[in-house]
């Protein structure tokens, strides 16, 4: 018999949500507030009779941030499209075939998603440099994929196994070859989980910043993380335009988040339920 949540469980659900969602809100605030507002005895105001979207105006009017924006989702974008080909692919053999050595090659691509970025960048600006690589989106791209890859890898041999062998069995017997059994058979079945985890991919990209602010050094290749980190200026921090372009960055993923929340559960749960 299921019990009735009582009065405390939604007291602790209210705090619990109010402490997750308070450095966003917060930030909200802010990016609203005048700059006289934003420190001093009114800034513990969250909203204010002065209310003002000039951070706003300013963020775009003062700075590419257009092209900040276009420049981060040309990269995450194109990044996503090909790690989780590529992951689809390698996930489909490790998780569906049988050969040697799939627990050391999984093994290698935890590994390699262990490395910390920081002892990475030197050899891959380095080659990149060497290359002509930088200053494009090629360049942060073919880095990008040092963290995607393996994270799509991982996440994909999760979904492939779950989906029944006597289904590709019956394909096989139909006559259909390994790439027909794949595209017609596993690949649509496993389209929630490719969902999930290109989500994950792109967020993974649009929020990276080390390897973008080494290897992207000029204002027509930065990204958005880059380009807010920027913001500063020589003698203040404009805390007012740096938080409003937070929220402009930030609210586009919440928003995908909310309307793809359904398919995001599906395809995680879907992973982690044995049959």
């Amino acid at each position: 018999m299921n019990k009735k949540a009582g009065p405390m469980f939604y007291i602790f659900l209210a705090l619990f949500v109010f402490l997750v969602m308070f450095p966003f809100l917060w930030v909200l605030a802010s990016s609203i507030k005048p700059v006289a507002e934003l420190f001093g005895d009114r800034a513990f105001i969250p909203f204010t009779e002065n209310m003002t979207l000039e951070n706003y105006e300013s963020v775009f009017v003062n700075y590419p941030f257009l092209k900040y924006l276009w420049n981060s989702l040309v990269v995450s974008t194109i990044t996503t499209v090909y790690a989780v080909l590529v992951a689809s692919f390698a996930a489909y053999a490790i998780a569906r075939l049988n050969f040697k050595g799939k627990t050391v090659i999984l093994g290698l691509v935890l590994s390699v998603s262990m490395f910390p970025q920081i002892a990475t960048i030197s050899p891959i600006y380095i080659v990149l440099k060497n290359l002509g690589l930088t200053n494009s989106y090629l360049g942060l791209i073919i880095p990008y994929t040092t963290f995607t890859l393996p994270l799509s890898i991982w996440l994909l041999v999760t979904f492939f196994r779950k989906i029944p062998f006597d289904l590709e069995e019956a394909a096989k017997i139909d006559g259909a070859s390994l790439m027909q059994t794949y595209w017609r058979v596993i690949l649509p079945l496993a389209l929630p989980g490719i969902f999930t985890t290109a989500i994950l991919v792109f967020i993974s990209a649009w929020n990276e910043f080390l390897f973008a602010l080494t290897i992207n050094t000029d204002d027509e290749f930065k990204t958005v993380p880059v380009g807010i980190a920027m913001f500063e200026g020589q003698f203040t921090i404009p805390w007012g335009e740096v938080t409003a372009a937070t929220v402009i960055v930030t609210v586009p993923l919440v928003i995908m988040v909310l309307l793809f929340q359904r398919r995001i559960v599906s395809g995680l749960t879907s992973g982690a339920v044995k049959e």
